[in-house]
């Protein structure tokens, strides 16, 4: 049976590309995919084989926007900020997200009510952090997707999320839990209000969003919490989602040759903070090694040294594959891609989830978490030739993807979607 499914991820690249994946995925076998997408990915998806009928979340700009405009900006205007603790970054940049999330659910759920109307979905999946009233009063099988974080979903027996804390150190996680009620109770009792008038149930305490009828999270079971945080019948893990729609890659002459290949990337948000970009290609630009380097939208402020290559956007699914270690912000795309194809990796995370991801890999010992803005350059240095000597690790951690490989996560999710809309 053939079914209309309407796809609405959040705008930034993560869950967009992971919609992108799975859409693609449930288009093959037949259906119709159409996507919600926020207006800035107009093209981008038709492109792609799939409909679009997107939304606004704010008053149209007149010019033209790259996709994901909105948030590449906000983590321009706010990257000072980075260098505060997770605690202190609640005040200045997590609630100032929820905020601006806040403005777009309210500013688009006409709109949303009307591409229901028009769409006719026979399930809605959404993957984003935060509720959308249309997509769960539409009286549709209802699939949440959570491709940012699994902590997330939170417990007693997990680090407060957002709050990079370690596991084996509960001394700080709750003074992390009161601050966070503190900087946004107020934000969520009125945001919880508001869904409740528009038809919803009450949202979980301190949740900016309900659970669907299915949920599925992308992380791999070897760094996954659920044994100290189980989750109910309708919560289905995806050990890795990884896209099949790159383009292919070929090395460029300039980097083949002897010695280790490593791909930096800090994200498309992340890679907007040239300073620090700058500052770790300089020291990486003193190895010997060879890098691939993922520069951004603000690429052409970006110098690579001599033993680099890189452009403003790569297929990174084509070149993890080939490398030999990734260094990343944590984000969680990159880090369950890195996992899927058994790579260690070194993480400097910036905000949101990426301190929780950065520290799972580094307490799990498949990667090391450094002080993004604080690192001295021999520890980035000691850090990568450490990694890359580590044979075991890499020898563990290519088996591990062997059986991430396996389970296939990105036919899983369709089979999901598929059951949902049965």
């Amino acid at each position: 049976m053939s079914l209309t499914i309407l796809f609405m991820p959040e705008s930034a690249y993560g869950p967009t590309n992971n919609c992108i994946g799975i859409g693609d995925i449930l288009r093959k076998r037949g259906h119709r995919v159409v996507f919600a997408a926020e207006a800035s990915w107009k093209g981008k998806l038709e492109a792609l084989g799939f409909e679009e009928d997107l939304v606004d979340l704010a008053p149209p700009s007149d010019e033209e926007q790259d996709p994901g405009q909105f948030w590449k900006d906000f983590i321009r205007d706010t990257a000072p900020e980075y260098r505060k603790t997770t605690a202190e970054q609640l005040e200045t940049v997590t609630k100032p997200i929820w905020d601006a999330l806040i403005d777009g659910v309210k500013y688009c759920e006409p709109q949303l009510k009307a591409i229901i109307e028009r769409v006719r979905p026979d399930v809605i999946v959404e993957d984003n952090v935060i509720t959308f009233p249309a997509l769960l009063t539409a009286g549709k099988p209802f699939v949440r997707i959570v491709s940012c974080n699994p902590l997330e979903v939170r417990g007693e027996n997990v680090a407060p999320v957002f709050s990079g804390l370690p596991v084996g150190d509960r001394s700080e996680w709750q003074a992390f839990r009161d601050e966070y009620d503190r900087t946004h109770r107020e934000v969520w009792t009125a945001f919880n209000e508001w869904c409740v008038a528009q038809g919803t149930a009450p949202l979980p305490d301190l949740d900016f969003i309900h659970e669907g009828d299915q949920n599925l999270y992308v992380f791999p079971e070897i760094a996954d919490y659920t044994d100290a945080r189980p989750l109910g019948a309708n919560w289905h893990r995806l050990d890795s989602s990884v896209r099949e729609t790159d383009d292919s890659f070929e090395l460029p002459e300039s980097i083949r040759g002897e010695g280790a290949l490593v791909y930096f990337s800090l994200g498309s948000l992340g890679s907007a903070d040239v300073e620090l970009m700058q500052r770790v290609i300089d020291v990486l630009g003193t190895t010997p090694h060879r890098f691939i380097v993922s520069k951004g939208p603000l690429h052409e402020e970006i110098k690579l040294a001599d033993n680099m290559w890189g452009a403003e956007f790569v297929p990174q699914t084509k070149i993890i594959p080939m490398v030999d270690l990734v260094i990343t912000h944590g984000g969680n795309n990159t880090t369950t891609e890195a996992l899927h194809f058994g790579k260690p990796m070194i993480l400097l995370p910036l905000f949101w989830d990426q301190y929780d991801n950065a520290q799972r890999m580094h307490e799990l010992g498949y990667g090391v978490r450094l002080a993004t803005y604080a690192f001295a350059d021999e520890e980035l240095t000691g850090a990568l030739e450490r990694l890359l000597g580590d044979t075991g690790l890499r020898a563990r951690l290519a088996a591990a993807g062997e059986e991430i490989r396996r389970r296939d996560g990105l036919r899983r999710a369709a089979d999901l979607i598929e059951q949902a809309g049965a």
